[in-house]
């Protein structure tokens, strides 16, 4: 084996001539995963004044350098372009955007944060979701108002998927 299983990282072999190269070729592609960040969400070309140290994730279809690197982030360095391509899971801050980018299922997912619940100061605030809720309906007294502002609220719960449709 000559490379790392998820990143292909090069391994230095024994007797093998010029390991420095080798060994600054993985550093260069950690420095890229390490605590990830792009610059901005997939571009389909590379900027045109790229600065050292500056990564991006390569859009489908891309184009100029980036063809045939769909997906992968794209780390400017000192000697040009270095690619790394995504794995399972792999994650990256988009700077423009303060969001996330994840790979999931072959694709960037960008902006959603997924989990079972959310604590605020240890205190649940959204869990699973919970069963459908009807509209309220019938009854011998109606307040039309109440009933009103009950509809909307349970419309906003359902929008924002937290009760079932």
């Amino acid at each position: 084996m000559n490379a790392s299983q998820r990143h292909n990282l090069p391994f230095i072999s024994p007797g093998q001539a010029q390991k420095e190269l080798f060994h600054n070729e993985a550093l260069q592609m950690l420095d890229a995963l390490v605590a990830a960040a792009v610059e901005e969400p997939p571009r389909l070309s590379p900027p045109a004044s790229p600065v050292p140290g500056a990564c991006y994730v390569v859009a489908g279809g891309a184009t100029g350098d980036w063809q045939g690197r769909d997906l992968h982030i794209a780390a400017f360095t000192a000697a040009g372009w270095r690619y790394v391509a995504p794995t399972e899971g792999m994650s990256a801050f988009i700077k423009s955007s303060a969001t996330t980018a994840v790979f999931i299922g072959g694709a960037w997912e960008i902006g959603s944060v997924r989990g079972a619940k959310l604590l605020v100061d240890g205190q649940q605030v959204v869990g699973a979701r919970t069963s459908a809720i009807g509209n309220p309906s019938g009854g011998s007294t109606i307040d039309a108002e109440a009933r009103a502002t009950i509809i909307g609220v349970l419309a906003a719960l359902r929008q924002h998927g937290l009760i079932a449709q």
